[in-house]
């Protein structure tokens, strides 16, 4: 079982950075592929990013290529979401999963059944 905890939201201005941060517990969090998800209001939960267990190969939305950096830091069991550029289609609830790394994954990185674990998310809002 994995545990994770997101940080990091608030309210922030239009072109305007926040840096979120994913604490996993557990002892093989090296192990973990994680992705970043996003629900606004009445909409479906939708991908962000994600980056393998080695720390390889970053996916992102195209609509966040540019402006979001996924990273990890497996000494500290956490994995960060950069969001720089924010725009008010940003406003969202952030969550972080954490997935099972194993042959094939990489096919469903973009999508929920990638991930087997989630956070409870954190908010972010942009002001125009």
């Amino acid at each position: 079982q994995v545990q994770l905890v997101e940080s990091g939201g608030g309210l922030v201005q239009a072109g305007g950075s926040l840096r979120l941060s994913c604490a996993a517990s557990g002892r093989t969090f090296s192990a973990y592929p994680m992705g970043w998800f996003r629900q606004a209001p009445g909409k479906e939960r939708e991908f962000v990013a994600a980056i393998r267990w080695d720390g390889g190969n970053p996916y992102y939305a195209d609509s966040v290529k540019g402006r979001f950096t996924v990273s990890r830091d497996n000494a500290r069991n956490t994995v960060y979401l950069q969001m720089n550029g924010l725009k008010p289609a940003d406003t969202a609830a952030y969550y972080c999963a954490a997935g099972q790394a194993r042959p094939g994954w990489d096919t469903w990185a973009r999508t929920r059944r990638g991930y087997d674990y989630w956070g409870q998310g954190t908010q972010v809002t942009v002001s125009s």
